[in-house]
């Protein structure tokens, strides 16, 4: 054992590891491109990308240098006060790529507080409106939102926080009707799901706050792929009945199911739309929630008391985001131009389906 395995082994606490069980972590010492080596030199492919964040390699030039050109000029300012060109110039930046009226960049720190900042966000919409009896919030069921506290609430589907379940707040969950290749009743098990979740909303009509979704893909849940058209409908159904949308695109954004953000394939602008992960290209946390004007509006007034008070300053990370996503616009539009050719390829491969034993191969988009 190396010194630095010891040294992991004695001091740390890695997530989601069971360590009474795992196995010695190989220590990485460095990365290129795709590739990760060990200290003896090994070289093991990062076929996951690093938890879904390395969009365009390790160690990259272009943003070696974004990040070493941010950091001799400004390392960090508080944001509350003050400004810099980075976060400017990269909210101007994703303002411009995605759709409808998502104009009001708020920053934060990774995917969970992304959501977290989502919720209290429409908690506190409703409140400034006047209508505080809008507490409820409405997620799919096998949802994972994040790790947070909030997060984990709207995520309870997904089964990893059952020691929790007693300090989460309530949620109502909807089905998500996950489908896969030649499935030929899957219009029918989401006619029978819209019904249902159309009952929910009639029944808690004047008590929900949001309906927060992963768009296509539930990425924890094991890689379910739904229907763009069937979250395009629940959306619908619930901005029909006053509800807020919250687009949860942490692990979809930025290329990752093909366009820009899989908002564009369900053809539905979200209220909020929270992005993280290849945000940065795995280089630092880094997470914003981007809201309509029309949500905005409800937070300005004459005093404090309708202010959004959650905070997180973030210079060094902007100017390293702004080079990723200028980068990663070269890219995500090829990709989807090309998933005719890549579905060939994978009906060729028969991928099978992850947890069903009557399904047939995965239905697959993007990356």
């Amino acid at each position: 054992m190396s010194q630095w395995s010891e040294k992991d082994t004695r001091y740390i606490w890695h997530p989601f590891t069971q360590h009474e069980t795992e196995s010695a972590a190989p220590v990485i010492t460095r990365a290129k491109g795709a590739s990760l080596f060990d200290e003896n030199g090994h070289e093991i492919l990062d076929l996951i990308s690093s938890w879904w964040t390395c969009i365009h390699g390790h160690s990259h030039p272009a943003l070696n240098k974004a990040l070493s050109d941010q950091v001799t000029t400004l390392d960090h300012v508080m944001f509350a006060g003050f400004t810099h060109p980075p976060a400017a110039d990269l909210a101007a930046a994703l303002v411009g790529m995605l759709p409808g009226d998502l104009s009001k960049v708020f920053y934060s720190d990774n995917g969970s507080t992304a959501v977290e900042v989502a919720l209290k966000l429409t908690y506190q919409y409703w409140k400034n409106k006047g209508e505080e009896g809008r507490t409820l919030f409405l997620a799919f069921d096998g949802a994972y939102h994040g790790d947070t506290v909030g997060a984990m609430a709207v995520g309870k589907g997904c089964g990893f926080f059952k020691p929790f379940d007693d300090l989460l707040f309530t949620v109502q969950t909807l089905p998500f009707v996950d489908t896969w290749l030649d499935d030929t009743d899957c219009a029918a098990r989401e006619k029978t799901a819209l019904a249902a979740i159309e009952e929910t909303l009639i029944t808690y009509k004047d008590t929900i706050a949001a309906l927060i979704v992963e768009p296509i893909m539930q990425g924890a849940s094991g890689i379910r792929m739904c229907r763009p058209a069937y979250i395009r409908a629940v959306a619908e159904l619930a901005h029909a009945y006053g509800v807020l949308v919250i687009f949860d695109e942490v692990a979809v954004g930025f290329g990752r199911l093909g366009t820009m953000f899989a908002c564009e394939q369900v053809g539905f602008t979200p209220d909020i739309i929270c992005l993280s992960k290849g945000l940065t290209a795995g280089y630092m946390p880094m997470s914003v929630t981007i809201t309509t004007n029309a949500v905005y509006q409800e937070f300005l007034g004459q005093g404090f008391a309708k202010a959004f008070a959650h905070g997180k300053s973030a210079s060094l990370r902007c100017g390293a985001a702004f080079t990723v996503i200028i980068h990663r616009r070269k890219y995500a539009g090829a990709c989807h131009a090309h998933q005719s050719t890549a579905s060939g390829l994978r009906a060729d491969l028969a991928i099978p389906c992850v947890g069903r034993k009557s399904a047939g191969p995965r239905q697959c988009s993007g990356l």
